[in-house]
């Protein structure tokens, strides 16, 4: 096993008792950006200038690691865990789990989701890949970090502010985004309300408020 320093440029290698191997690649932290563009701002502005606010999914990759790294902290100092080779390794949005058997690699699945919640990723931008055969006898499983508003998910949030039938409101896909906008602030602070309520599966976040 190659040691901290050694492979590829850009990761970070964490190993302990157990046979236990966190990997993280490095990720641009993802920020938060504050409401309202400035005049140098290269993104598009809204249709005709009205108040607007953008829709997005993001996953703040920084805390994603924090958990890996607590997950891994306690993989190495449980007694269930001893000897299983189970490992979780992160590199740009995917993290691979391995372990010794499927019942280890379920617990080892636990102990994820549950530092991914202390540390607030929310688990609708996890999802799971099937479980796997690996090399000597070991098991695997891809979890994937979801990030951005897929075409699918778009256009069904789409279909929901139309619904809303909010006069004047209206949406455009940019990217994996969305950008909404309005004729009247309250239409648009209605519509923030409506999306947080609705539950489209994927965790959503409201940027860019400008009136």
């Amino acid at each position: 096993m190659k040691g901290p320093g050694h492979g590829d440029q850009g990761l970070r290698s964490f190993s302990g008792p157990g046979w236990v191997r966190t990997i993280v690649a490095s990720a641009t932290v993802l920020q938060t950006v504050s409401f309202g563009l400035s005049d140098t701002d290269p993104r598009p502005r809204s249709i005709s200038g009205m108040p607007s606010f953008d829709v997005v999914s993001q996953v703040d990759m920084q805390e994603v690691r924090n958990a890996l790294d607590q997950a891994h902290r306690e993989v190495v100092n449980r007694f269930d865990f001893k000897g299983t080779e189970s490992t979780l390794e992160l590199t740009g949005h995917e993290i691979e789990l391995h372990s010794n058997t499927e019942q280890k690699l379920k617990a080892l699945v636990q102990v994820l989701e549950e530092k991914l919640v202390r540390r607030n990723v929310p688990l609708k931008a996890v999802s799971y890949g099937k479980v796997a055969e690996a090399a000597r006898g070991m098991v695997r499983q891809t979890v994937t970090l979801n990030v951005g508003i897929s075409d699918e998910k778009a256009r069904e949030i789409n279909k929901f502010l139309k619904g809303l039938s909010l006069k004047g409101v209206q949406s455009q896909v940019q990217g994996d985004q969305l950008r909404v906008s309005g004729k009247k602030k309250d239409d648009l602070q209605g519509a923030i309300a409506a999306l947080r309520d609705h539950d489209f599966g994927i965790p959503l976040q409201f940027l860019n408020f400008r009136d």
